[in-house]
């Protein structure tokens, strides 16, 4: 339980505003060679895993964020739902005043920095599918949480309005 819910509002995802936490991945021409506009991966430190996860909507208020030491991580909507995260550069654990949320569009991946924290995807639809590129054990042996409620009190609510 916590003592207060802190309204969040996303800002528009821009290459510039997300800098801190990762990139914005952008479609581009087929044939186009290997640049800095590309996911700038780090899946070193075991076996990429690419698949396609379902989520139920869990609503728009977290009290937990998450980070992952040993590998970048990918997130896309399937199908072009627009979609919400919510993101602290990598560091010590953030306090709510570091947390920052972006809304994504569904035509966009993000590739989140290592040690990025972050928590999401969050959306309106009952249930979305996200492409989800880590490593096959990331859940298990690379998943780290900051807990806000019990180390700060409060929860943040994404403002979607």
């Amino acid at each position: 339980m916590t003592d207060s819910t802190r309204k969040l509002t996303p800002v528009a995802l821009t290459p510039e505003n997300f800098a801190p936490y990762g990139q914005i991945i952008a479609a581009t021409e087929d044939g186009v060679p290997f640049g800095p506009d590309d996911a700038q991966l780090d899946l070193s430190a075991g076996t990429p895993r690419f698949y396609i996860m379902r989520l139920r909507n869990r609503g728009w208020t977290f009290d937990t964020i998450t980070r992952h030491q040993q590998v970048t991580q990918c997130l896309a909507a399937v199908g072009g739902v627009e979609w919400f995260i919510a993101v602290s550069a990598p560091g010590e654990a953030p306090s709510p005043d570091k947390i920052a949320a972006f809304r994504v569009p569904g035509d966009v991946a993000v590739k989140l920095h290592t040690g990025t924290w972050h928590v999401g995807p969050f959306f309106a639809p009952d249930e979305a599918d996200f492409f989800n590129l880590e490593l096959a054990d990331t859940n298990i042996v690379d998943h780290e949480n900051h807990d806000l409620a019990k180390a700060h009190g409060v929860s943040l609510q994404l403002d979607e309005a």
